[in-house]
């Protein structure tokens, strides 16, 4: 289960920057600021925690769709 959650947050992670970083350049605001938590986080501990959090939500996600009661 959290191998499939480790594989969807991995790819859920480069499209939501993408459009994240679509939408706060229309805004002016530049993806550096968000990725770092406003400057409290390096880049990498910053994407490591963003990587986190989508993981986090991918496990809640499988473990709703796993086959709990389904035999073998």
């Amino acid at each position: 289960m959290a191998l499939m959650a480790a594989i969807v947050a991995a790819m859920l992670v480069p499209p939501c920057v993408l459009a994240v970083s679509l939408a706060l350049r229309l805004l002016g605001i530049p993806l550096a600021a968000v990725v770092t938590f406003g400057g409290a986080l390096n880049v990498y501990a910053g994407t490591l925690a963003w990587w986190l959090l989508f993981f986090a939500l991918a496990l809640v996600y499988a473990a709703f769709t796993f086959p709990w009661d389904e035999d073998r």
